[in-house]
This record gives C-alpha cells, sequence and structure tokens, in this order.
C-alpha cells in the first residue's frame, strides 16, 4: 500500500514466462550437475540408468540431468528448450508429459538395455517431447495442436534414426522408449485436450 493509502497493483509474470519457466530450470539444473560432474574426483555419471542393477533404479530420476562432457549437453540443451518449451505453451501439461516420460522411459530402459552399461542424458525426454507433440496432434486434432506436431516433424524428423540399435555410444533404448512413452502420454491425456486452446 503506497503513502496515500492506495493500494499498489502487484505486476503479473507473463504467461509464457510462467509456463516456460519450469523448461528452463531444467535446464539449469542440468547445467549445473554437468559443471559439478567436471570437478576432479567427482563421478556423477555413476547414478546414471544402470540396467537390471537394483541400485541403477534410481538414474531412472537422475538420469536427464547427467551428460557424457558439455558437448552431449550442449546437443539436447538447444532441443530440450524448443520441444519442452513448445509442450509448456501450447498445452500446459510439461510436468505430466515430463514425469510420465521419464518414469516410463527410463524404467523400459532399465528393463530392457543390456547389463552393464549406464545411460545418462536428457536425450530420452528430446525424443519423448517430439513423440509426444506429434501424437498429441495426431490425438487431438485441434488445428494449432496440428501445426506444432507438423513443425516438429519437419523440424526434428530426422532424429528417428536414433531409435535404431547397433549405434556405438547411444543409448537407442533410452531414445526408443522415450519416443514410445511420449505417445503413451499424449494418449492418456487425450481426454483432457478440449480444456486447452491447442
Amino acid at each position: 500500500m503506497s503513502s496515500s493509502g492506495q493500494v499498489t497493483p502487484r505486476r503479473s509474470v507473463p504467461p509464457a514466462l510462467a509456463a516456460t519457466l519450469p523448461v528452463f530450470v531444467l535446464v539449469l539444473l542440468m547445467w549445473a550437475g554437468e559443471i559439478v560432474d567436471s570437478l576432479p574426483g567427482v563421478d556423477l555419471d555413476q547414478y546414471g540408468i544402470r540396467p537390471h542393477d537394483a541400485e541403477g533404479l534410481v538414474g531412472v530420476v537422475t538420469a536427464p540431468f547427467l551428460h557424457g562432457g558439455f558437448g552431449h549437453l550442449i546437443a539436447n540443451t538447444g532441443a530440450f528448450l524448443v520441444l519442452g518449451c513448445l509442450i509448456a505453451m501450447t498445452t500446459q501439461r510439461f510436468w505430466p508429459v515430463t514425469i510420465g516420460v521419464a518414469l516410463v522411459g527410463g524404467f523400459a530402459t532399465w528393463l530392457a538395455a543390456s547389463p552393464n552399461s549406464v545411460h545418462i542424458g536428457a536425450s530420452g525426454l528430446v525424443y519423448g517431447y517430439a513423440a509426444f507433440l506429434v501424437a498429441w496432434g495426431v490425438f487431438s486434432r485441434r488445428a494449432l495442436a496440428v501445426v506444432v506436431a507438423v513443425i516438429v516433424v519437419l523440424m526434428y524428423g530426422g532424429i528417428v534414426v536414433g531409435v535404431l540399435p547397433g549405434q556405438p555410444g547411444i543409448s537407442w533404448q533410452g531414445h526408443l522408449f522415450g519416443a514410445l512413452a511420449g505417445v503413451l502420454m499424449a494418449w492418456l491425456l487425450r481426454g483432457s485436450a478440449a480444456k486447452t486452446p491447442a
């Protein structure tokens, strides 16, 4: 309240910023984690998904925040920001999609991938986001969602090769199950599509 007795209106946060803030927070956590991991004597990558190992289940939650160096992180950051912001702004379902893709895709990777391997990186989420946006357009059949789906296919359609097996050093299982989890989340959330502008 001002000295004249009038109430000073609060400045509201722009809707776009409020919607996309969680996306940037997660990216900040990824970068913070990689900075810590680069310190001498620190090895956070051991907390990735270690298939068939009970202790490796923690990686279902932690793996998206761990990367095999800054090059790996940079490669994931751009797509994560673009696709994450598209989900946040056009569907308002960023958290359900993120949690669902991370848990379902991560657990499936833990079950199906080869033992004695460690799976890290946000690419599982990236594949899940891309698949979700395309499937969301198909399931909702709303104009904005369809346009976004087409844009995603044009921009990121080439990443589909990442789900093919036999690529050394690449978690194709994480990519594949992340994408399948994205489609699953679009199907599970399809009934609420009418409640959003997308």
